[in-house]
């Protein structure tokens, strides 16, 4: 027997609870109506959703002020290469998982290379309304995101940025420190897309530089033509390999038993033949 003790009004009041009840009769636990849980879970799973909502507006709204004159030209050169408003090019950066590569990409020996994917991703999309709960369909949207290139497929168009020095990347040099450059790889053809982003943008960008640092014969130095010479002839390879995997053979599946079925005899077996 539990005895508890309260004093309410200057009298001392008793209650006893006999551990025998729990077998007899009166039960000690009150079960709620299945009606009343599922109720509890909705409201619980709406207020974490608002909380989570609100947590990610507060992240959004202190990367939005962290925007400089660095993110502007990120920014700007992504709108104008993949024909998204610089609005919505903000505001895909400011949600994004991997928001913190940009300000390891604009410190001091940072990281040398930041890459954006923009193509096709599977969007689960529900309607409680229409189809049973729990229920979803994958739809493919054009998405903007960062990457870090190792994770996820590429089957559309990388825009990528590079540094060309160790130094802190700021507002003032990064138009000069910076290097912007995109390829497609339309239906996941990364040999075509590469091929075409080195043999028309990235050799007569070079066979055009007229300026090569401490090599003061430019494009009469030889080794500056050795290496042109070498990037040439990649490219070629690469075309070549290209070629080589679109025109490979491919069998024709036939089907046999429209030849046999009807097999009667030598004379068949000739016009058959």
């Amino acid at each position: 027997t539990e005895s508890k003790y309260h004093r309410h009004g200057g009298n001392l009041k008793s209650r006893s609870t006999e551990l025998g009840s729990a077998v007899t009769g009166s039960p000690l636990t009150t079960v709620l109506p299945a009606s009343t849980t599922v109720t509890k879970s909705i409201v619980l799973s709406s207020e974490s959703r608002k909380e989570l909502a609100k947590q990610a507006k507060v992240t959004k709204d202190e990367r939005r002020a962290q925007i400089d004159g660095r993110y502007r030209y990120l920014i700007s050169r992504l709108a104008d290469g993949i024909d998204l408003s610089e609005q919505q090019v903000e505001e895909t950066i400011i949600s994004d998982d991997k928001f913190q590569l940009i300000e390891q990409f604009f410190a001091p020996n940072g990281l040398k290379k930041l890459l954006f994917f923009y193509q096709d991703v599977l969007q689960q999309k529900s309607n409680a309304s229409s189809r049973p709960a729990g229920s979803t369909n994958n739809l493919p949207q054009k998405k903007l995101f960062i990457t870090m290139g190792s994770t996820e497929d590429f089957t559309g168009t990388c825009a990528f940025f590079l540094r060309t020095s160790d130094e802190v990347i700021t507002a003032s040099n990064v138009s000069q420190e910076v290097n912007f450059g995109m390829f497609d790889c339309a239906n996941g053809n990364i040999l075509q897309g590469l091929e075409f982003f080195l043999s028309r943008i990235v050799i007569p960008a070079l066979k055009s530089q007229q300026n090569w640092g401490a090599v003061k014969e430019g494009l009469k130095n030889s080794q500056i033509q050795d290496f042109l010479y070498s990037v040439d002839k990649f490219v070629g390879t690469l075309s070549s390999s290209r070629q080589n995997i679109e025109d490979k053979i491919r069998l024709t599946k036939v089907d046999i038993d429209t030849y046999v079925r009807n097999l009667q005899n030598p004379s068949d077996y000739i016009t058959a033949g």
